[in-house]
Parts: C-alpha cells; sequence; structure tokens
C-alpha cells in the first residue's frame, strides 16, 4: 500500500473536516456530514486526515483549527455553527485563525433579509427587531473573504490566510445537509478554494461489491493477488462491510491503471459467483435497472421487516414505474387474509418456515399483479427465538410470473435493527439473481 501522503511520487494535498455541534458531539444528531466531505475532497485528489467533532465552544473550536493547521494541511473544512444564535460562532473564530476582522456585507444582510421575509408568514408572533439582529450576526464577514450565497438563510464562507500569514484555507459550510451539500457544489469554482487544493493529483476511484463472503476473504485474496505477482504498490485498497456487502474500493493514480486491471480480473475470476458488481453498482441500482429494462414490476409481503424492504424499493426517482405495492403481514391473521397464506401451512410449518416465504412472494405477486413477489418472515429479536428457530433466522422467497421461484433462509448476526436492516440487503439480492434468470422452475 503507498503511503498516504503520497501517490506516484506527487505529494497529496491534505485537508482537515471540522464539525461543530454539541448536539453532534453528544450523539443527539449523527454526522452525516463529515463523511460526505471525505468523500467529495477524495474525489478532487485531496487527502482528509481526519474528522472532528467539537461541541459549541469557542475554545475547543479553535483547538479544532489549530491541530489541523500544525499538521499542515492546505484547507478545513467545517460545518456547523453558521446561524443567528449566540453560540453560533463558527465565522468569529475562524476570522480570527485566520487573522481578519469582521465586517457587515450590506448587500448579504439584504438577501438575508428577504429570504427570511419570506418565512416569517409561518411565524408571525417573532420579534422583527430581534430578527433583524439575527440576520446582522449571519451577514458578518472576515475581511477578504469569499461569500458562498444562502441556501437557508446562513451563507457560507472560503477565508484564506490573512496578508502575509501562512497557514490552512477555511471554508465554512453550514450544519443542515440540505444546505451544505449545494453549497459545496457553488465553492467549487472559488479561487480561494481552488488555490488551496492546487497539486492534488489526479486520482481515479474504482469499487467492486460482493456479496455472500466473509470481510476476511478479501485479505486472502489481496495477498494472494501479491504473490501472483500483481503490484499493488501504487493503489490505495481499502474494504469495507456494508448493509451486509463487501466493498473493495481502490484509489490510484492513472499511471498505476494498469495495476487495477489486472487487480480487478483477479478478484473477479476469483470470486465470480460473488462479485454482482464489477464496477461497483449498488444492488438497488441493479434491481431498478433490470425491472425498468424488461418492463418488470414487484410487490411486497414482509413480516419482521415491517415495510423496510418496500422503502428501500422506493427509495430512488422514478421507482413508481416498477413497484406497485406491499403488504406488511405481522401476524398470521394478516398473512393469512392479506395475501392468502394458508392457515393449515402456516400451522404445520410455522410463520417462519421457507414454505410461508414462499406463499407470501406468491401471494403478493397474485393479489397485486406484479411480476415478480418477494416474501421475507423471520425472527428479529431479541425475544421469540427458540433452539429450532433461533433468533436471527429469516427465510426469504421470490416467486416470479413465468413459475420460477427461490427460497433461502440466513442466520443474521446482530441485534434487532441489523438482522432487519440485512435481510432488505437479502432479499434486494435474491431478486436480482431472479431478474438474472436464476430460480427453479415449477415442479
Amino acid at each position: 500500500m503507498p503511503d498516504a501522503a503520497v501517490y506516484q511520487g506527487h505529494a497529496a494535498v491534505r485537508a482537515g473536516i471540522l464539525v461543530t455541534g454539541t448536539e453532534v458531539l453528544t450523539g443527539i444528531i449523527s454526522d452525516r456530514n463529515g463523511p460526505w466531505l471525505s468523500e467529495q475532497l477524495a474525489g478532487l485528489g485531496v487527502d482528509v486526515l481526519g474528522v472532528l467533532v467539537v461541541g459549541d465552544r469557542p475554545d475547543d473550536l479553535r483547538s479544532g483549527l489549530a491541530y489541523f493547521a500544525a499538521q499542515g494541511v492546505s484547507l478545513i473544512v467545517t460545518s456547523g455553527g453558521l446561524g443567528p444564535t449566540a453560540d453560533d460562532l463558527t465565522a468569529e473564530i475562524v476570522a480570527g485563525f485566520c487573522g481578519r476582522s469582521l465586517e457587515l456585507d450590506a448587500g448579504l444582510e439584504g438577501r438575508i433579509a428577504e429570504i427570511v421575509s419570506r418565512l416569517r408568514v409561518r411565524f408571525p408572533g417573532v420579534d422583527p427587531e430581534a430578527l433583524r439582529e439575527a440576520n446582522r450576526k449571519q451577514a458578518l464577514v472576515p475581511v477578504g473573504a469569499s461569500v458562498l450565497e444562502p441556501v437557508g438563510t446562513a451563507p457560507g464562507l472560503v477565508v484564506p490566510p490573512g496578508d502575509g500569514a501562512v497557514g490552512p484555507t477555511v471554508m465554512v459550510l453550514p450544519g443542515p445537509p440540505g444546505e451544505l451539500k449545494p453549497m459545496w457544489d457553488s465553492a467549487q469554482s472559488v479561487s480561494a478554494f481552488r488555490s488551496a487544493i492546487a497539486g492534488a493529483p489526479e486520482l481515479r476511484r474504482e469499487m467492486i461489491r460482493l456479496f455472500g463472503i466473509p470481510e476476511a476473504e478479501i485479505s486472502v485474496t489481496l495477498r494472494a493477488a501479491a504473490e501472483a505477482g500483481i503490484d499493488l504498490s501504487a493503489l490505495e485498497i481499502t474494504t469495507c462491510l456494508r448493509r451486509g456487502e463487501i466493498e473493495v474500493s481502490t484509489r490510484f493514480a492513472p499511471a498505476a491503471a494498469g495495476s487495477y486491471d489486472a487487480l480487478r480480473q483477479f478478484i473477479l475470476s476469483r470470486h465470480a459467483d460473488v462479485a454482482f458488481a464489477p464496477d461497483g453498482e449498488t444492488v438497488d441500482q441493479l434491481v431498478a435497472e433490470a425491472l425498468v429494462a424488461d418492463g418488470s414490476s414487484v410487490a411486497v409481503a414482509e413480516s419482521c421487516t415491517g415495510g423496510l424492504l418496500g422503502a428501500r424499493l422506493t427509495e430512488r426517482a422514478g421507482s413508481s414505474a416498477y413497484f406497485v405495492g406491499g403488504a406488511v403481514v405481522y401476524s398470521d391473521e394478516a398473512k393469512t387474509s392479506q395475501v392468502g397464506v394458508p392457515a393449515a401451512l402456516i400451522s404445520s410449518h410455522g410463520a417462519v418456515s421457507g414454505e410461508v416465504a414462499l406463499a407470501l412472494a406468491f401471494g403478493v405477486r397474485e393479489r397485486f399483479g406484479a411480476s415478480f413477489g418477494v416474501g421475507v418472515t423471520g425472527i428479529a429479536g431479541p425475544g421469540g427465538g427458540t433452539a429450532e428457530k433461533p433468533v436471527g433466522l429469516v427465510w426469504f422467497a421470490v416467486s416470479s410470473s413465468d413459475g420460477r421461484s427461490l427460497v433461502r433462509s440466513v442466520k443474521m448476526p446482530g441485534g434487532r435493527a441489523a438482522v432487519r436492516e440485512r435481510s432488505t440487503t437479502v432479499a434486494m439480492h435474491l431478486l436480482l439473481r431472479v431478474l438474472r434468470g436464476e430460480g427453479d422452475a415449477p415442479a
């Protein structure tokens, strides 16, 4: 593996990400911005030193900025602390850190006031004077900084070090992801930002997704690739277990494309049966594309997943083209009345069984007139398990209108939430396999 700061002889441009907010630090809100920003920076060839979360305390924010500066980063990206309240101090602290004073941007104040005036209709009792003061606070900008126009009410900033000073440029972004992401896009054209990441090497990022093998198996494969003479020294390879799938992500300079191609071929030949996405597509994407390509439709009958599979199938825009509906059939009575599972079948085999899973898939497909039906039934826990049917046992079935079917069971690890989420992944993969032509023909 290469030194994380060097690619093909080029020193990497490094950045730090500083997330502010006591609500994030204490776990009330999960940080979604740090990982997203890290991914965006990596796409620009910038090496991220780390993501640091601090509370809404001036000294902690200053310490975070100083820490990254001491590591020699060229860019610090902050998230949060740009609101109108007294504890929103990021702009003020960053100005001092960069050696710049604050000044009122009258034009920006007017634009913020116009945005807020449209919101006042929803809150007619708000004190107008307090609102003006809040607007004024958000319009205080470090001298020499570039303003990123508000998406909500808070502007973003790109603040280079003060005249004659040496240090990182600081990009200041709001906390809400819906505001941060579009503002990030507009920041790409700011000259101070471009200068901060100048010299970042051009890097490619490729991914292979696999399903059905343990993560440790990939380590064995990588060692075998090296022993087979494939040069991995110029490749930055990371593996990650996500939603029950293995992601093998590789970052490299264009000059190392030959090494990556050799590695890719080695992985695909060694794991041909489980490498479902050689070019990194998600199973959700592949399922959607296959359904659309065939003009097919799908319906779901869910017990232990409680609607999570239907939610996952409808996450993508345009899902109405292929998802016709579903039924959450938690009780035995619901399984019988809603999708037609025979009560005698449940009595003889139990609700958690391959027979009932297939009856769910067949019944929901028939009831909704879909091309494919998916049935899921299991024991998510923490209670309800037996020696014969332990907690984590889930049965899946896919039924196709051409008579093919696929029935499988999996013993899921983890707690209730993990069992339910991973079950949606297994169901998606079984559906993809049937879409690709697999499945048992009718007897």
